[in-house]
């Protein structure tokens, strides 16, 4: 449904990998709620063709960029702006990735050249993006730029290995950053904690069935789904969340502020 929450807006989305990604799900809806936006994505996944489909239903054009270049996100700012017609009022970070997950690679055991390339790309690519936008002044006054997080920045999950670490200094940036740009253009930045989603990604952290039927059983409203999680970045992106900024704001039908559920304590015996 479409109440043109987005109408007449500018977008930049990245990280729309497929069908699954939450990225995918809020390109679909910011055209709906009519924006116009672009999409963006490392040169390696433009390689797997999927996006094609997305920029043909979004009517919206493919720009390369690897996020931790400075001149591919100048280019991808330029490009944007020219496309559009004008200056950005909305950013989705959506960009993620563990070597050490990727290989199996215990938390204990980390390889720390890996680490150091998945903190670059999970975390210092929103600072290089928001760095970007900030010199050439390409988010309008008031824009929204949001990026995506998970409750293990705050808390421990063996399995999410160094991504945890990412995540937190991925929010530190959401704060420091947000504070300078709101000083200077009021452009507000956030970063949304999800409840755990079946996206690529996501799915690809061990142990991951446990992690989200855990969370399913915690939340008071079970997990949010990725399209719904969609939506709420459609509505931090309108004009009606405008003096939001700096936060972490928890998407997860109530998980993070649940000590212990009833179910799950009757389910280990307790009497």
């Amino acid at each position: 449904m479409s109440n043109n929450l987005l109408a007449g807006k500018r977008g930049i989305i990245f990280g729309a990998l497929n069908e699954n990604s939450i990225a995918w799900k809020v390109a679909q809806q910011a055209v709906q709620q009519g924006a116009k936006i672009t999409l963006t994505n490392a040169p390696i996944a433009l390689r797997m063709g999927e996006m094609n489909k997305l920029a043909a239903e979004c009517n919206a054009e493919i720009i390369a960029a690897d996020v931790t270049s400075m001149d591919d996100l100048k280019n991808l700012f330029e490009k944007s702006m020219e496309i559009l017609g004008g200056k950005i009022d909305f950013v989705l970070h959506s960009v993620g990735m563990s070597i050490n997950v990727r290989k199996g690679i215990h938390y204990t055991e980390s390889n720390y050249d890996n680490m150091h390339k998945g903190f670059d790309i999970s975390a210092m690519s929103l600072h290089r993006v928001l760095q970007t936008a900030y010199k050439m002044d390409a988010i309008s006054e008031w824009g929204s730029v949001l990026t995506l997080s998970y409750i293990a920045a705050q808390r421990v999950f063996p399995d999410y290995n160094d991504m945890a670490d990412a995540k937190s200094l991925l929010e530190s940036i959401t704060r420091s950053f947000g504070y300078h740009y709101g000083k200077f253009r009021k452009v507000r930045v956030n970063s949304i904690s999800q409840s755990p989603t079946y996206t690529t990604a996501g799915s690809g952290v061990k142990g991951f069935d446990g992690f989200y039927n855990y969370a399913n059983k915690m939340s008071p409203l079970g997990n949010a789904t990725a399209d719904q999680c969609a939506e709420y970045c459609i509505s931090m992106f309108s004009d009606y969340t405008r003096m939001v900024t700096m936060q972490n704001l928890f998407h997860d039908g109530g998980f993070s502020f649940t000590g212990v559920d009833a179910e799950i304590i009757e389910a280990m015996g307790s009497k």
